[in-house]
């Protein structure tokens, strides 16, 4: 078993540091996983082929969800920042940066 996600030794970081960057793998691996049904999905001429790889990337979205909420459940300041930026109309770049500026303090 392989332990990518860690950058220092494993043996001395916390249970709840490991935990944390399994999930970041995870959620890193559904985002990967549905860019590769994206483009499958871009070049699949087969119908049925095709409503099979869209139901997969679905699946993968639901994964990826589920990865973020974990992961914005144990990160309030994550939470915080996301709430002002994720599901809001207008300009995401103006949203991101009013979402700094309420966090820098």
């Amino acid at each position: 078993m392989g332990f990518e996600q860690y950058h220092e030794p494993p043996s001395e970081l916390s249970a709840k540091t490991r935990t944390f960057a399994r999930m970041i793998t995870s959620l890193i691996e559904e985002a990967e996983a549905i860019a590769w049904y994206e483009q499958r999905l871009s070049l699949e001429k087969d119908r049925e082929a095709r409503a099979i790889m869209r139901n997969a990337q679905h699946e993968e979205f639901k994964h990826f969800g589920m990865d973020l909420e974990f992961l914005l459940r144990r990160s309030p300041k994550w939470r915080e920042v996301l709430q002002d930026i994720l599901f809001k109309r207008g300009d995401i770049v103006e949203h991101g940066e009013e979402a700094e500026e309420d966090t820098a303090d």
